[in-house]
């Protein structure tokens, strides 16, 4: 399920007349991020299909589907940065030298013997052409801008900045490729990006089962640099929850050891920790923080003891909060 986002391509399987077949279904508007860009889109895909119809009365055969499965993977996988077989070709060629020789002229073509005018021609596909001796195309700005922002202290500082520069470039009416990269210099400290736990809280995480034994969880704390570990059963519901202090407390008695010298984790995790839910507002989860003399709350999807497990806040989440709006404030 994509939510409300469609992916722009998909490979879909279909039967028409009685034969199955593999089709891409192509939703270009989305594709933005400008009108411009959209329509470019769209020039380019239609020019290219109706060129590639003229030049190529059977593509199947002049290509193998195992060459255009492979393209379609590299294409998903690489964008611009992508090699392709193309008939004709001597062996794989770079995604921006095929757009510049053969696929923008194909569009071109394409459109021109469908009747478009030429100024919208030249418009929408020297839109693309630029992108492509730019190099910059909508996802290399964002993944770019987003690695420019990595500097703020918190994943939704980092969106929402991205986000805010998305939209002061859109209302420019300048296509992507004229773009500049968002900057760090922006901060957004909004309470809104900060209201709810689900808004800033950790879903890279990293769990044990109850079943794995104490000195995992010892090295993944080490590893990782992290001072709670959740514990879910098989079904990725939370069961537990092992700190750092209730590790310490365990090697500091002595903790006993199986006939096979291991410990498991259940011996040692709290079985009944303090949950929210990502819904919870921030003021409530450091309430109960407070109230429970804890430093770390696991997000289940429903905010019971034993949902599924999505996320985590600890202090650490607060303080990367905190700092800057404090920093601000003695600045004043």
């Amino acid at each position: 399920h994509n939510g409300t986002v469609y992916r722009w391509n998909r490979a879909c399987y279909g039967i028409s007349e009685n034969r199955p077949h593999l089709r891409i279904e192509n939703r270009v508007l989305p594709a933005g991020p400008t009108p411009r860009d959209e329509i470019a889109n769209a020039a380019f895909w239609f020019g290219l299909m109706s060129g590639v119809s003229s030049q190529y009365d059977d593509i199947t055969e002049v290509m193998e589907f195992d060459d255009a499965a492979s393209n379609f993977n590299a294409a998903a996988r690489l964008g611009i940065d992508a090699q392709f077989y193309w008939p004709g070709c001597r062996g794989h060629r770079p995604a921006n030298e095929l757009l510049r020789d053969v696929f923008i002229p194909l569009a071109r073509e394409g459109l021109r013997q469908a009747g478009i005018d030429a100024s919208d021609i030249s418009l929408y596909l020297d839109t693309i052409a630029e992108r492509v001796e730019r190099d910059q195309t909508g996802s290399q700005w964002a993944t770019r801008s987003l690695s420019r922002l990595r500097e703020l202290p918190s994943r939704i500082e980092q969106l929402t900045s991205l986000t805010a520069a998305m939209v002061e470039n859109q209302r420019t009416g300048r296509p992507v490729h004229e773009w500049p990269l968002a900057e760090p210099g922006r901060r957004t400290h909004s309470r809104e990006n900060f209201r709810q736990v689900g808004q800033f809280m950790s879903t890279d995480l990293f769990t044990v089962h109850e079943n794995d034994i104490v000195d995992l969880v010892a090295n993944l704390m080490d590893w990782k640099h992290v001072r709670h570990v959740p514990v879910e059963d098989d079904e990725h519901c939370l069961v537990g929850l092992v700190s750092h202090r209730a590790l310490l407390r365990f090697l500091a008695q002595g903790g006993t050891e199986d006939r096979n010298g291991h410990v498991p984790v259940s011996n040692i995790m709290h079985r009944n920790p303090v949950v929210v839910s990502p819904a919870t507002a921030t003021s409530d989860a450091i309430r109960l923080m407070r109230e429970h003399h804890v430093g770390c709350l696991p997000v289940t999807q429903d905010g019971e003891t034993n949902g599924r497990l999505i996320g985590l806040i600890t202090e650490y989440d607060l303080i990367l909060i905190a700092a800057p709006l404090l920093e601000e404030f003695l600045e004043e």
